[in-house]
């Protein structure tokens, strides 16, 4: 056999080194993971059975393996599901071919580096959990014959940059993975230890588990699928177990829903919320992943008309007794059987966090985790609009904890018609924006929305029990009309300066086009000037979002408004009145980019900047 020598994709190399040199809290996780993937194997061989019987013709019954092997210190664990190709084994154990894969091993170095132990949840997330045999093992060989194909072939690497790959031989379909046990991991070998680690890890896997050594062969965990039990037979411990195996994950479920519909159609679901965030919850196709099983038959984990994408967080299943076993991924999208699961699954779910809001610490947490997910379910999903958005939770300068919309109407003050919102690229940039001084003066609350998403659930829903939302950067500020709380600090801005009206026509023809109006703020109360959109524009920040997705040209000019009782304003509202005007033109550009900064923008021209600043400088110290 001749074997051809291959170099790991660059992430895999680093994050083997990772695994095998980190201390990890509990190293027998790898044969968690190595049993998870030979069930999804099986699984998968299932599911194309049902349209190619004939690749199960010569070993009809699925089953895992585990044998042990102490005088050649070798653990062995065995399935006869649907095997890997050459390809397949250079695909699926040489590449992280997931997105994210360079964020997660930037993670994992972070922690390294940091000196934590490491954080196994994040191996789970990126559907690596293979490599964590290299824990426990120096060389891992892999032997492995795809169903339906003659042709086997072995997998070798120690973990460190390379692996090997050549064609073998094997009887039947399916995959061996033989971990080469390091001298401290010889606990590994011994049958007690590794028997109540599948009990304890992968009792709910749906396959007899037989664990072998010598001549000696029994079968280890109950096979029998979790979700068909009743409630009451499972353990807190049992549900955790299935949640790491069904999600490949290592947290702990912030929520588990265990349901069984009956009437008119009959189906059962096992669904689990994270703690956790997923890497790839962002990523653009947005695909969500709760399994599909017809009559306990696995058919598909990404059938994307059994959940919405709002709800791509969820981990789990639902099993069917009213869909037919042959069903074709492509008969799935018109199945009226399926809109009816959708429906109750989705109802269930919210009905759930509903339950989960009383505990505010907890649903805080959640939120924190997957609130920007729900929120395209307002913008997306007008059926579900409602409850979401009695759902949602926002910040707010009100304080630190998380408000719902329900209690900002309830702070809301006398005259005040409109719920007030800032957008920001963050929490802390948006409650630094100027544009929030003259609220705060007058004890106004402002939502804080810091979610890409909010740009465009919010025109959207256009209001909340019948009050508008309003953006902060937009139009006038309307504040006159609104009475403050008589506890706030009500910091008026101080009166105009004598001859604003001058300032502001010598800036209008300074800054020209570059502008779209220069006008005396109400909303100012410490700062010299700010940006806002004109009534009936695009807000700004969603006019930036837009133009950094190439989806408009350029920014449109905004309103300048000015504080005019600010000591800057002030001064060269009075050097206009001494004939100074042309200080006063260039002074006004470097207001407009002060502004622009304040905004997190670029400036159109820096050197320009730079240059009158510089003489600004001069003036003020020569």
């Amino acid at each position: 056999m001749k074997m051809e020598k291959l170099g790991f994709q660059a992430e895999v190399s680093r994050l083997l080194d990772i695994v095998a040199h980190s201390l990890y809290s509990d190293r027998a996780v790898f044969l968690r993971e190595l049993i998870s993937n030979a069930s999804d194997a099986c699984d998968k061989l299932r599911y194309l059975s049902l349209t190619e019987p004939g690749l199960l013709s010569d070993d009809p019954q699925f089953k895992i393996t585990v044998a042990l092997d102490k005088a050649n210190k070798t653990l062995t664990v065995s399935d006869n599901g649907i095997g890997m190709n050459r390809e397949d084994l250079i695909s699926h154990l040489g590449t992280i071919a997931r997105s994210g894969s360079a964020q997660f091993v930037q993670a994992l170095e972070e922690g390294k580096s940091q000196g934590k132990k490491g954080d196994v949840s994040l191996i789970g997330q990126f559907g690596v959990g293979f490599y964590a045999a290299f824990m426990v093992a120096d060389k891992v060989t892999v032997v492995s014959r795809k169903a339906g194909e003659t042709p086997a072939w072995k997998w070798i690497s120690d973990g460190k940059g390379e692996f090997e790959i050549g064609e073998t031989e094997r009887a039947g379909r399916g995959t061996d993975v033989i971990l080469h046990i390091k001298t401290d991991a010889a606990e590994f070998l011994e049958k007690v230890r590794i028997s109540t680690i599948i009990t304890k890890y992968s009792d709910h896997i749906a396959l007899p588990i037989q664990l072998i050594e010598g001549d000696k062969e029994e079968k280890v965990n109950q096979a029998a699928a979790l979700w068909t039990r009743s409630k009451s037979d499972i353990t807190e411990e049992q549900y955790r177990d299935f949640y790491r195996h069904v999600a490949h994950a290592f947290d702990e479920p912030w929520g588990t829903l265990h349901f069984k519909a009956e009437g008119k159609i009959e189906y059962t679901g096992l669904i689990f919320i994270p703690t956790v965030k997923p890497f790839d919850l962002f990523h653009p196709d947005r695909k969500q992943s709760l399994k599909l099983y017809v009559k306990r038959v696995f058919i598909t984990d990404h059938c994307e008309e059994l959940l919405p994408s709002w709800l791509r967080f969820l981990k789990g299943l639902v099993d069917s007794e009213d869909l037919p076993l042959n069903i074709s991924r492509e008969m799935l999208q018109q199945n009226p059987v399926l809109t009816k699961i959708r429906q109750g699954v989705v109802k269930k779910v919210l009905e759930y966090l509903k339950k989960a809001e009383g505990e505010a610490d907890s649903y805080a947490a959640f939120w924190n985790s997957f609130g920007a997910v729900l929120k395209e379910g307002i913008y997306e999903d007008a059926e579900h609009k409602d409850s979401l958005l009695k759902l949602a939770r926002f910040r707010s300068t009100h304080g630190d904890a998380l408000v719902s919309l329900a209690d900002y109407v309830g702070r809301m003050k006398e005259g005040q018609t409109s719920i007030y919102y800032l957008t920001g690229d963050s929490l802390e940039a948006a409650s630094r924006s100027p544009q929030l001084e003259g609220y705060r003066a007058k004890g106004i609350e402002v939502l804080l929305l810091t979610d890409a998403v909010d740009e465009f659930w919010v025109p959207a829903v256009g209001e909340y029990e019948g009050k508008g939302f309003k953006s902060v950067t937009r139009g006038g500020a309307d504040l006159d009309a609104i009475k403050g709380d008589a506890k706030a600090d009500e910091k008026k801005p101080e009166p105009a300066a004598a001859g604003i009206d001058n300032l502001i026509a010598l800036m209008k023809l300074a800054l020209k086009d570059a502008v779209k109006d220069v006008r005396v703020s109400q909303r100012l109360t410490d700062s010299a000037v700010c940006l806002v959109a004109d009534d009936g524009d695009m807000d700004m920040r969603l006019a930036r979002l837009l133009q950094q997705h190439k989806r408009i040209d350029a920014l449109a000019p905004r309103v300048l408004e000015i504080n005019g009782g600010h000591p800057v304003v002030a001064a060269l509202a009075k050097a206009v009145s001494s004939g100074k005007g042309e200080a006063v033109a260039d002074a006004s550009w470097l207001l407009l980019d002060q502004a622009r900064i304040q905004e997190g923008e670029t400036l159109t021209d820096p050197t320009a900047f730079a240059k009158r600043l510089g003489e600004v400088l001069a003036k003020a110290f020569g």
